[in-house]
């Protein structure tokens, strides 16, 4: 079983990035995935999730308007479109699959995790 974040990269305030987890080795269309963040000293935070098929989704408060979570379950592939970044989104980006039809903002929820992919946001 693996999921693999990537996307992450250096941008200026303002600016875009698209985050994609790549899974494989179990039955993607059976799991929510979501996505959660880490900044250096604090504890890895919820930001957003969607159900197995699409249908539902779900943004911590600090993101909404500006992220957009989606999935192509023909590619095993779940999307984070991160627009208008600022500063304090700097994080580890972690995708995450829960073995339930809808997502769940609690860490413990979910099986499965991914390396991790760094986004910074600095001018």
């Amino acid at each position: 079983v693996q999921l693999q974040a990537s996307g992450g990269g250096l941008v200026q305030p303002g600016g875009s990035l698209r985050l994609s987890c790549v899974a494989s080795g179990f039955t993607w269309d059976y799991y929510s995935i979501g996505w959660f963040r880490q900044a250096p000293g604090k504890e890895r935070e919820f930001v957003a999730t969607i159900s197995w098929n699409g249908g539902g989704t779900h943004y911590t408060e600090s993101v909404k308007g500006r992220f957009i979570i989606s999935r192509d379950n023909a590619k095993d592939t779940v999307y984070l479109q991160m627009n208008n970044l600022k500063p304090e989104d700097t994080a580890v980006y972690y995708c995450a699959a829960a073995r339930s039809a809808s997502g769940s903002s609690q860490v413990g929820q979910y099986q499965y995790w991914g390396q991790g992919t760094l986004v910074t946001v600095s001018s």
